[in-house]
């Protein structure tokens, strides 16, 4: 015998917002209480030597390109100013090393000149180049 046949039957229902607010508070709980360590490298001691040190020895060509477009390699001048003797200063510069090409150009230098000393350091086989610049005036 079924007596409840007029009432109305609720579905349950499962309240998702109170289980969201109690996430939230477990995330923050475990956000505050982690501890974010810094790992921290090897302390290494390396053995000391007394052998004499080693001469210095250039790791760069220093190029210089002036406001005329004059050049100079090392601090020696150039009598010409096209790519074939550039490069031939820079090889003998170099001495058959690897060097980085460092070229200091004036700011009023003109764009093809530091073109040129670029396109003679590539053919010199010197292709690490690097630019020199000064920090604005106090």
């Amino acid at each position: 015998m079924n007596f409840q046949r007029g009432r109305f039957r609720e579905e349950p229902e499962i309240n998702l917002i109170p289980m969201i607010d109690v996430l939230l508070v477990i995330l923050i709980f475990l956000m505050i209480t982690t501890t974010y360590s810094k790992f921290s490298g090897l302390e290494i001691n390396l053995p000391t030597a007394d052998a004499s040190a080693k001469p210095d020895q250039p790791t760069e060509v220093d190029v210089v390109v002036t406001t005329a477009g004059d050049v100079l390699v090392n601090r020696a001048a150039l009598g010409a100013r096209d790519v074939a003797s550039i490069a031939a200063a820079l090889r003998r510069a170099a001495g058959g090393k690897d060097l980085m090409v460092v070229i200091n150009a004036d700011a009023k230098a003109t764009h093809q000149s530091v073109i040129d000393v670029m396109q003679a350091s590539q053919q010199a086989g010197l292709p690490r180049i690097s630019f020199a610049t000064q920090g604005p005036a106090k």
